[in-house]
């Protein structure tokens, strides 16, 4: 999602249609080398060291799931459509890796709780992103991590959540919470971008109550 006619109204979009050509985006197929090795270089940042379980919510195609189960870790995957579902399970086949098709705001992940809630490009799509992220927190383990790529994409008709909102969003779950910004490496796009597009990795310090 880099383009202005892209993103409008990316929450009403019908994403079963969408996921035949999702892929050819570069930063969402990551087919070109160099932007798959930029990706694998910040979610390898990112994610613990150690082999860890990760929610990957609006996980689409799952390129993001394919690059955490890679590095050694157990990946959840959720989305909302059944085909993008189908084609991440396709990506995925032979790796430590499950997807559900359900809503992202509330993952149908039962009573399991996660290192890392992984959330690309879905947080400004959401009605109530706050309420969102408080429930996010409650699926992590104490010591567990939101990690959200998030931007305000476009110049014309701009969309999307400034990193200075999100960050007001995520103080009242308290913790540490780190800004990473991302627009001025070409690599992870690829193409040169001029838009606000960034990553935030908080661990919550007052993470909910343990589910398992």
């Amino acid at each position: 999602m880099t383009e202005d006619s892209d993103m409008t109204g990316a929450a009403g979009v019908d994403w079963d249609a969408r996921a035949a050509d999702f892929d050819e985006e570069p930063d969402h197929g990551l087919r070109d080398p160099r932007v798959r090795e930029a990706w694998a270089g910040r979610l390898r940042s990112w994610l613990p060291e150690r082999a860890s379980d990760v929610l990957d919510l609006g996980c689409g195609t799952g390129s993001l799931s394919l690059l955490a189960a890679e590095q050694g870790h157990r990946v959840t995957g959720v989305d909302r459509s059944p085909v993008m579902v189908r084609l991440a399970r396709e990506k995925l086949a032979g790796h430590e890796a499950v997807f559900l098709v359900g809503d992202a705001a509330a993952p149908p992940t039962g009573e399991r709780c996660h290192d890392v809630v992984l959330v690309r490009h879905v947080l400004w799509t959401l009605p109530d992103p706050g309420r969102a992220l408080r429930h996010w927190r409650g699926l992590l383990r104490p010591g567990g991590r939101l990690v959200l790529v998030e931007g305000v994409w476009g110049t014309v008709s701009p969309v999307g959540i400034p990193a200075d909102l999100l960050t007001a969003l995520l103080a009242p779950l308290g913790g540490r919470t780190a800004v990473e910004r991302l627009s001025d490496d070409a690599a992870l796009w690829g193409r040169d971008v001029d838009d606000e597009r960034y990553a935030v990795i908080t661990v919550p310090d007052r993470p909910g109550p343990s589910r398992e």
